[in-house]
């Protein structure tokens, strides 16, 4: 498997799409990993070379002890971009995706061609209820939270109409590492970049679900009224809305990408 060691971490990706093609970036939701992007490489690989990571604490990439940070999530990226040698590249991150690529974006404008920021906000939560989730994983483990979650990441009619798939999303959160995942989550808990927002300069499609409670669609409204000139979009799903929405995602996606 391909692997990138890093300053701080080693990090496990995968490359789809043609050598000669625009780079695009996909940055994975809290407790998934690269997998949750399957439903879109056929379509973005058409257009696209697609660069799909592991965050730090999940999938196969390392899990550094503590607890981490944004600049630590969106440093990765950049040193993830660096050993591939590819100056630039779109970014598209969901949940906690999202808020590393808002980060990226603001630390390392040079870095980021267009932004796609999906299911999320500028400051997700609370400090205490993240504390809460930090806890609760600690006590609990999540092993045993993973179909609860993952109620919230889909709606019902989904779940109902889609078992199978709403299992691989158990599953993949089930093998996410406890430690890890707190890292992140405490990452997610310090967060907070709503004053910074007016700074971001890439060209930015928001996109938001509508009966998504984790990052509301005030959350992503709230990002695309801060971002000059930036696109919102929102769909008739939940939390995971490549999941639940993956065609209209994709044509929304790819369109964005492809617009001169």
């Amino acid at each position: 498997m391909p692997y990138a060691d890093l300053s701080q971490t080693r990090l496990y990706y995968v490359i789809d799409g043609p050598e000669s093609a625009p780079v695009v970036v996909l940055s994975n939701s809290l407790g998934t990993s690269a997998d949750m992007w399957a439903r879109q490489i056929p379509a973005l690989t058409q257009h696209f070379r697609v660069l799909r990571y592991d965050t730090r604490g999940h999938g196969a990439s390392s899990v550094p002890e503590g607890e981490y940070t944004f600049d630590q999530l969106s440093g990765d990226v950049v040193e993830l971009l660096n050993t591939l040698d590819i100056p630039r590249a779109h970014f598209c991150g969901l949940s906690m995706g999202g808020t590393t690529g808002l980060a990226l974006a603001l630390a390392h404008p040079d870095r980021v061609g267009k932004l796609v920021l999906c299911n999320t906000g500028a400051r997700l939560g609370t400090e205490a209820s993240w504390q809460t989730r930090i806890d609760t994983v600690r006590q609990t483990g999540l092993n045993n939270m993973a179909a609860g979650i993952v109620d919230r990441w889909l709606t019902p009619a989904f779940r109902t109409r889609e078992p199978g798939l709403t299992q691989v999303l158990i599953d993949i959160l089930r093998r996410t590492n406890d430690t890890g995942y707190i890292g992140n989550c405490a990452a997610l808990r310090d967060a907070d970049l709503r004053a910074q927002m007016s700074e971001i300069v890439a060209p930015t499609l928001v996109i938001a679900g509508t009966h998504d409670v984790a990052a509301t669609p005030a959350e992503g409204q709230a990002i695309h009224q801060a971002i000059a000139g930036s696109a919102y979009v929102e769909f008739d799903v939940s939390h995971l809305s490549n999941w639940e929405a993956a065609d209209d995602f994709n044509r929304t996606v790819v369109e964005f990408l492809l617009k001169e």
